[in-house]
């Protein structure tokens, strides 16, 4: 349960989001202007009469008059109360929820780091103009290839050379003075041995932008032969490392519905992409990727792709990536991965092969699916029963953290493939010297002599009950008809099965698809007067099934069918093997 929202909480949480994005995640909308159209979501309209103003962080229609914020569109559309409002708002924002009985603090107003940082920028691209050092970033530019068009859309800057150019000129601002702790605050100055100076000093500068558009920090690309080649601005209390994305506010200002995100090194290659006709590309900053930037992507487009060197290097920052990933996965929008040719950056490859043979590689990437079992394999010999129960072990582990789903279990069934049998389905057998229980007349004594007679110790509810694949399939489907339609989601090669449950479990999916609105007591009651009326009444007891639990039995159904489908295949192999022996 959530504490109470305070006003200043309420107002700290609109300031973290995009009112654009949250409304574009759930209405078409088509820029017009500085502002969002779409037809009304809150009435029947022909004429889009909804507007959403990013400026203003604020909807409105015309025609119904609804308006509000982001919490007002969650409540009214998504039919939130509002604590749900607030949580899922928070959980976008990477906010902590306010906690039940305890008193949130208030927090520092942001504006004044808004404003600062804005000025910075403002006066970076002066200086990028006007300022007689900047000829050298603008050299560098041209060397890149790169044009003023483009250099204006991303909003690069020139900070001059010297110790307190910027701080002088900000600190003297006729309308919005700053002090020293402001732009310390905001990671303009550094603060070393008592000393505050320019953080930034003769460096080709990038601004970066968080989803409303409003820069809360930069990137520095040093212009002589200093260290770093790249500075970073700190953490600061507007802006984070491992939620924020360099070029992800100008891809959708560019875009707003790109056919996927592009994961890059840099900030030179998310420029260079944009200007060779690949708008959509993101870069972090300076740090790996982490989950919130996986899940901010995976609401943006619907295919995101990392592109990474192919070199051991790359390939390790890449098996990092996909390990972030991969908890968050469910095949609805996939994830890829380029890796590129030696000696080739995305700048360098996009010049040299053109947009469209760009694309063509984005589009025919490695898949995750792929990739995981590459890496995972590589070392590996399957020829050999070390190589396979390795690989099971390390695969189970990364498998076990994703969600439950038809992707999960396409996966385990894959890796049962590789291995060559379901280690998971294997009842856990028990050692020989715990199976042998002692005869009455060697039971042990008491304190007092008496013979101590051993109790029967029954199995705990909720223990999983060994069974195999097809026999939980069947249990779930009588427990629960309506799994029935998610059998259609695989290959029915499970049919070639040469075992008498596979008549059975087919009958079943038959008798619920001529009657989808059949109950549990119904589809059971089938059966009674059959031959098979005890085999339907011992899979219909509930231990076969309670370990699983309700919101997993869909993934767990299609996981049955996927591992009788690989028993499928291998029985097809056998037959096939002993079809080609020569007759004795």
């Amino acid at each position: 349960m959530i504490g109470q929202v305070t006003p200043d909480y309420r107002e700290r949480l609109l300031a973290r989001v995009d009112l654009v994005e949250i409304v574009g995640q759930r209405v078409q909308l088509r820029k017009s202007g500085k502002e969002y159209q779409a037809r009304c979501p809150f009435h029947n309209e022909k004429t889009p009469s909804f507007t959403v103003s990013a400026e203003k962080q604020f909807y409105h229609c015309f025609g119904c008059g609804a308006h509000g914020n982001a919490i007002d569109f969650l409540l009214e559309h998504d039919r939130l109360s509002f604590p749900e409002a607030i949580e899922e708002l928070a959980r976008q924002a990477g906010m902590e929820l306010p906690d039940a009985g305890i008193a949130m603090e208030k927090g520092p107003d942001p504006s004044p780091l808004y404003a600062v940082l804005e000025q910075a920028a403002d006066l970076y691209r002066r200086q990028f103009r006007e300022h007689p050092q900047a000829g050298e970033a603008i050299a560098y530019l041209k060397r890149r290839g790169l044009s003023g068009e483009i250099a204006r859309r991303f909003g690069l800057g020139y900070a001059p050379a010297g110790w307190n150019f910027l701080r002088s000129h900000l600190r003297t601002q006729p309308d919005h003075p700053n002090d020293d702790a402001t732009l310390v605050d905001a990671g303009l100055l550094t603060d070393r041995d008592g000393k505050r100076y320019d953080r930034f000093r003769h460096r080709l500068m990038f601004p970066i932008r968080d989803r409303r558009g409003r820069v809360v920090g930069f990137g520095g690309r040093v212009l002589d032969n200093g260290e770093p080649k790249y500075l970073n601005s700190p953490e600061t209390a507007v802006f984070h490392k491992g939620r924020e994305l360099y070029g992800l506010y100008e891809a959708q200002q560019a875009e707003r519905a790109p056919p996927r995100v592009l994961v890059v090194e840099g900030y030179m290659d998310v420029i260079a992409l944009a200007q060779f006709g690949i708008p959509y590309a993101v870069a972090t900053l300076g740090t790996a990727t982490t989950t919130d930037h996986v899940k901010r992507l995976l609401r943006v487009a619907p295919e995101l792709v990392f592109c990474f060197d192919g070199d051991r290097a790359g390939r390790a920052a890449a098996w990092k990536a996909l390990k972030t990933a991969l908890p968050l996965a469910t095949g609805e929008r996939p994830v890829r991965f380029l890796f590129l040719p030696d000696g080739e950056d995305p700048d360098s490859l996009i010049r040299k092969e053109g947009c469209a043979a760009f694309e063509a590689r984005l589009s025919h990437a490695a898949l995750l699916s792929d990739v995981l079992f590459q890496h995972l394999t590589g070392p590996l010999d399957l020829n050999t029963a070390e190589g396979r129960a390795a690989l099971d072990a390390q695969a189970r582990a990364l498998l076990d953290d994703m969600p439950a789903g038809t992707f999960r279990a396409l996966l385990e069934a894959r890796l049962v493939e590789l291995v060559g049998f379901d280690a998971s389905a294997q009842p856990r057998t028990t050692p020989a010297r715990e199976q042998a229980s002692p005869p009455a007349s060697r039971t042990r004594a008491d304190a007092q002599g008496r013979p101590r007679r051993r109790r029967h110790m029954p199995a705990q509810a909720g223990q999983p009950v060994a069974t195999t694949p097809l026999r939980r399939a069947i249990a779930m489907l009588l427990h629960d008809p309506a799994l029935a339609p998610r059998a259609r989601e695989l290959p029915a090669d499970w049919q070639e099965i040469d075992n008498p449950g596979i008549a059975l479990l087919r009958e079943l999916l038959d008798m619920i698809a001529a009657d989808p609105e059949i109950t549990p007591a119904a589809l059971r009651a089938r059966w009674d007067g059959t031959e098979q009326e005890k085999i339907i009444a011992r899979l219909s007891d509930s231990a076969l099934i309670d370990h699983i639990p309700a919101d997993g039995r869909a993934a767990e159904f299609v996981g049955a069918l996927a591992r009788l489908n690989t028993d499928a295949a291998q029985e097809r192999r056998q037959r096939a093997l002993r079809a080609q022996r020569p007759a004795s």
